[in-house]
């Protein structure tokens, strides 16, 4: 399929309008949204979200049009200013909702019951109208009251406490990037997507009510069901999952000095005879001492998981199959590593920066660097893209970042 063709295809969320009250928590939910074809309408107060002074700056020029969170967080919207604490911007607001498909706020629970414009009474007027909402407890939780940030959903919901190092004299590490609020915001999107699948099916919407703290506790891979189950509590590892117990380490200096991670050991027959194929490509067989495990983990057809922890041969040919990639990665630069281990199946990688991601072969290949025209800058400006394709409903970024109220009067007609 051609790329012009594809560009005239609607996006899989086309003719789905979302009002959008602005957020730092659900923003990323919005975009996402947007991205996906869905018109959203992003609704600032006097002066804009706040998310608009939020560092960096494009050319370090200070200017709310000119955020970088705001821009990447914000494509693919249209902006409208109303203040809905006054009595007439919320009118406007609710005629706004009245053409709406779905509602997506992250409002401290409470504030839009005392103004007039929540979803019992909206959603009572117009009972097609799904209604996301999204905040650090659930609406209907005893603590949903409480303050808190991208950080503290992150430390309370218990991702923080499995991020870090093998010296547990260093503190839990947070993840950057806005972790937190970004997954309440798959959950978010997730929900009103099931939502507006029922819609179709019942004639009515739902109230979607996303709780960011437990959208964090069931994103902590293991550790919530290490102690729900077992009573076990995880320990924070250097550069790989967190476990009851310490496993062997996996990142690795390569011949180049650069940093990769080697991920998990080789299990299956086909997996120790390509390392022993690159061993002797590397003529390094004899040099690794432990290259008859990897001969008997092909001739007994592989490792099980189950097995390691309680067969002493099943450990010792998994152990040796850790260590001989560790051992081919101080052979050979870091990439050749990476590109090789993915050739043979392994789940190993390079540590890339940021401008590295965006230059590789594969993600170009893939079109995630995605070029916006950017009319701040007069220029285009590369863009993170999909994590998927959708041929037929393509993903895509419609617009920038919009300006604040630049849609004013396309949306309300002022």
């Amino acid at each position: 399929m051609s790329e012009d063709v594809t560009d005239l295809l609607p996006g899989a969320l086309d003719g789905v309008v979302v009002v959008e009250l602005a957020s730092d928590a659900a923003a990323f939910a919005g975009k996402l949204l947007g991205d996906l074809g869905a018109d959203v309408i992003l609704v600032e107060p006097p002066g804009g979200h706040r998310s608009r002074t939020y560092a960096p700056f494009a050319g370090d020029v200070v200017d709310p049009e000119r955020s970088l969170w705001f821009w990447h967080y914000n494509t693919s919207k249209r902006s409208v200013v109303l203040d809905i604490d006054d009595p007439a911007g919320a009118d406007r607001f609710r005629r706004l909702v009245a053409g709406a498909d779905v509602v997506l706020e992250a409002e401290p629970p409470g504030r839009l019951a005392a103004l007039g414009v929540d979803h019992p009474e909206l959603r009572a007027e117009h009972p097609r109208l799904v209604w996301t909402s999204q905040t650090p407890f659930g609406r209907d939780n005893p603590r949903s009251a409480e303050q808190a940030t991208d950080l503290t959903v992150l430390a309370g919901g218990g991702p923080v406490w499995s991020c870090g190092y093998d010296d547990h004299t260093i503190p839990p590490v947070r993840g950057g990037g806005n972790q937190g609020y970004q997954t309440g915001s798959l959950f978010a999107v997730m929900g009103t997507l099931t939502s507006l699948l029922v819609r179709d099916v019942t004639g009515e919407g739902q109230h979607v009510d996303v709780s960011m703290h437990a959208a964090a506790n069931v994103t902590t891979e293991a550790a919530s069901y290490e102690w729900l189950v077992a009573r076990a509590t995880v320990q924070r590892q250097t550069a790989r999952h967190a476990a009851p117990h310490p496993t062997g380490n996996t990142d690795a200096t390569c011949a180049d000095g650069r940093q990769v991670n080697t991920g998990v050991p080789p299990r299956s027959a086909a997996e120790f005879e390509g390392l022993l194929g690159w061993l002797d490509d590397l003529g390094g067989r004899e040099r690794f001492d432990d290259h008859v495990l990897l001969q008997l983990g092909v001739e007994r057809g592989g490792v099980q998981i189950h097995e390691i922890f309680a067969d002493a041969e099943a450990m010792a040919i998994f152990g040796a199959g850790r260590e001989a990639v560790q051992f081919i990665a101080t052979e050979v630069s870091a990439y050749d590593f990476f590109v090789r281990a993915q050739t043979l199946g392994l789940a190993c990688g390079i540590i890339y920066s940021p401008e590295e991601v965006f230059a590789d072969p594969h993600f170009a290949d893939r079109g995630f660097p995605t070029p916006v025209e950017q009319p701040q800058l007069g220029r285009t400006v590369t863009y993170p893209g999909a994590p998927f394709h959708l041929p037929r409903s393509p993903w895509r970024i419609h617009r920038p970042a919009p300006l604040l109220g630049e849609h004013q009067g396309e949306v309300l007609g002022e």
